[in-house]
């Protein structure tokens, strides 16, 4: 593995150049800014706040001008320093004011903006805070149909009153810890810094809801530490798994996964505080079905109970009736909740369940949380849901009888593709011709597959073996059936998905692999598999592309055909583990692997949710895709499913079974897991090369290794 210089472990991640975004997010709340802090009017930067856009503009200006930016350190995922400088007097080269914008994140904002005089003399400066709200739909302001005019701007002494025009319960309140002049649109102070000195002032944005403040988690005074947010995220850090390994970029790159889960994570406070991850900001910070559950799965090794929330809180909004306009079915699991403004527009409703993958996930984590040690008693209590979701899979789900799980949207008002690659062109041939449906995807008949076998696991535990037979024996019956329709004989590959009329969709897609990552493709398969998943058609040399090279879709540059998704190459990489026996499938993970990380540092050690597919000949660093989300839940996860896959770990509370295979990397040095929660069990795990240490490992535990 490369390491860039530009990431040096134990450090605050540098988000990039002056032209990026940067993202700060806390819970549902997210704030979208360029590098000197401010968020400029007509773009889609931000305050987010309950899926509305409640500052659209937050600019500081001194003397008039723009402040030039340095830097910007963001040693958690919800707060950041932004260090700039006055713009040197006309025929100087040098600035001698320095300006820091120190900024947290949490249902609102707290910046503190500190000048501070570097020269011999007294500097007099006039500072300005431009502010102003929009108010509008989150989706709107993504797909550029941001409003204007909405906020209605009033003064109360020295504080700024914003209120939407169109619901007049809902606004924003900004106030200074030092005296400022407000007028309309705008806080400004007049101030003078001696040589030397410095000057100070905290400014709290605080949206209102139904005329009332939401009472923000920040108080005037404390730096992120002290803030809730920072005692949030170091009470997480406490009762989680402590990842590390020799290698400082990976390690590094540990630390930000770990940063971002935590400030993506959202309590149900009317639930005892129960734990899931909102999906990703900027665009869907929410509870997502397919994206939480597979985050979920990903992060079991730092934090089993992120599953066992996930998985209740998806069980509670299932589906209970036959409802086209949302797509909900009973059994089905929801594809995500929507509250802003227009929430009630989107996709057919605020809670939309035009997913077809969700369903057989939420089996399969149900399964894989119990083997990681959820309580018995909560397990049994998600069961009718998993029986529920069962069976929407094999009646709802599948539309024809032909034993396979299709979709096909019930309205125009849905999802036309419903599995992960759900944009509207993300299914297609070779040639590039656009799959119709019903769309009956590879992947999706893993997943059936693997939920089959879960359920199966989870009957046997508790003592219904009949019903774990006859769920194995459906299992077989789909994996012989996947493989006589779906594979392609001739090209070596698996189709993408059987269209309407049951014709193979013969595009090489990144599918194939998390085929693999279920365990539904027999040996044989497997090796021709990964001889087509290590040409250069699909390894870019940083990650799995989603579709091949030559394919008639290819893009690199966009968002489902020929781009690179981290999570997908780290399910790539488990499947590919999952056939360690097969020649090539360890040398193909680890270069896969290898890539992934080296773009990781190359994004400040912060993945994306996607990034473009050029080959890495073409260019040293990764290029990014301009609307990808980041932080981006399953992609902040993907690196701990790397180090689970090359660990060979897999645990198994009810047997009392601690399995490590390792083929890790040998770049990546000792790999240690301190304090890892197993039911009741605490112990630490070291793997270094192919030796294996548990320390605390109970008595009645066996640990299997090679």
């Amino acid at each position: 593995m490369t390491i860039p210089s530009a990431l040096n472990a134990g450090e605050p991640a540098a988000l990039g150049g002056p032209g990026g975004m940067v993202t700060l997010v806390d819970g549902s709340t997210f704030c979208l800014c360029d590098h000197a802090g401010d968020v400029e009017p007509g773009t889609p930067q931000g305050l987010f706040f309950r899926d509305a856009r409640v500052l659209s503009r937050w600019e500081l200006r001194v003397d008039g001008q723009r402040p030039e930016p340095l830097s910007v350190l963001s040693p958690e995922a919800f707060t950041a320093q932004f260090v700039l400088r006055r713009p040197p007097r006309a025929g100087a080269a040098d600035s001698t004011v320095l300006i820091v914008r120190d900024r947290l994140v949490a249902d609102g904002i707290k910046e503190t903006i500190t000048l501070e005089n570097l020269g011999r003399e007294a500097t007099a400066v006039a500072l300005e805070l431009q502010v102003d709200a929009d108010f509008v739909d989150l989706f709107a302001v993504k797909e550029g149909r941001a409003g204007s005019g909405r906020a209605e701007v009033l003064v109360n002494g020295n504080e700024l009153l914003l209120n939407d025009r169109s619901d007049r319960a809902r606004g924003m309140a900004v106030s200074s810890s030092e005296s400022a002049t407000a007028l309309p649109g705008k806080l400004s102070w007049r101030v003078v810094v001696p040589p030397g000195g410095r000057w100070q002032t905290e400014v709290l944005a605080q949206p209102t809801v139904a005329n009332q403040r939401v009472q923000l988690p920040l108080r005037r005074g404390e730096n992120y530490e002290c803030s809730e947010p920072g005692i949030k995220i170091r009470s997480w850090r406490d009762t989680t798994t402590k990842l590390t390994t020799g290698n400082p970029i990976l390690r590094s790159i540990l630390q930000r996964t770990e940063s971002d889960l935590g400030a993506l994570l959202i309590r149900d406070q009317g639930r005892d505080g129960r734990a899931f991850v909102a999906a990703g900001a900027p665009w869907f910070m929410t509870l997502f079905g397919r994206d939480s559950l597979l985050t979920a799965w990903m992060a079991l090794p730092l934090d089993t109970g992120l599953a066992l929330g996930t998985l209740q809180q998806l069980a509670e909004m299932q589906g209970q009736r036959v409802d086209p306009l949302t797509e909900e079915e009973p059994g089905r699991i929801m594809h995500e909740i929507r509250r802003g403004p227009s929430g009630g527009l989107a996709l057919g409703g605020e809670t939309y369940y035009g997913t077809v993958d969700a369903t057989p996930l939420f089996v399969m984590l149900l399964e894989q949380a119990r083997r990681w040690g959820a309580d018995t008693t909560v397990v049994r209590a998600l069961l009718p849901a998993a029986d529920a979701a069962l069976d929407w899979i094999i009646h709802f789900g599948d539309r024809d009888d032909d034993g396979f799980v299709e979709y096909q949207r019930a309205t125009d008002r849905g999802l036309i593709n419903q599995g992960w690659k759900d944009s509207f062109d993300g299914i297609n041939d070779a040639a590039g011709t656009l799959g119709q449906g019903p769309i009956a995807l590879c992947e999706v008949q893993g997943y059936a597959y693997a939920a089959l076998r879960a359920r199966a696991e989870l009957a046997a535990e508790f003592g219904d073996d009949d019903r774990a037979e006859r769920l194995r024996d459906h299992a077989a019956e789909l994996k012989t059936k996947f493989n006589e329709a779906f594979w392609l004989p001739e090209r070596g590959w698996y189709a993408v998905a059987l269209d309407g009329h049951k014709r193979p969709l013969d595009a090489l897609t990144s599918n194939v692999g998390q085929c693999l990552w279920t365990g539904i493709v027999p040996d044989e398969q497997a090796e021709q598999l990964i001889e087509r998943m290590a040409s250069p058609e699909m390894d870019s040399g940083f990650g799995l592309r989603t579709l091949a090279t030559s394919m008639g879709a290819f893009n690199p540059m966009s968002y489902h055909n020929g781009s690179i998704w981290p999570h997908d190459t780290a399910l790539a990489v488990a499947g590919l583990l999952r056939y360690h026996h097969i020649p090539g499938a360890i040398e193909l993970a680890t270069s896969l692997a290898s890539g992934l990380l080296d773009a990781a540092a190359a994004f400040g050690g912060r993945l994306p949710e996607l990034f473009c597919g050029f080959p890495r000949t073409r260019f040293r660093t990764p290029v990014p895709y301009p609307t990808s989300c980041s932080p981006q839940a399953w992609a902040s996860a993907a690196p701990l499913l790397l180090v689970r896959s090359f660990l060979g770990l897999e645990p198994d509370v009810p047997r009392r079974t601690l399995t490590v295979l390792p083929h890790v990397p040998a770049q990546w040095g000792r790999v240690a897991l301190t304090d890892m929660r197993l039911g009741g069990s605490v112990f630490d795990l070291a793997v270094e090369e192919d030796r294996v240490v548990a320390k605390n490992l109970p008595d009645d535990w066996q640990l299997i290794t090679p």
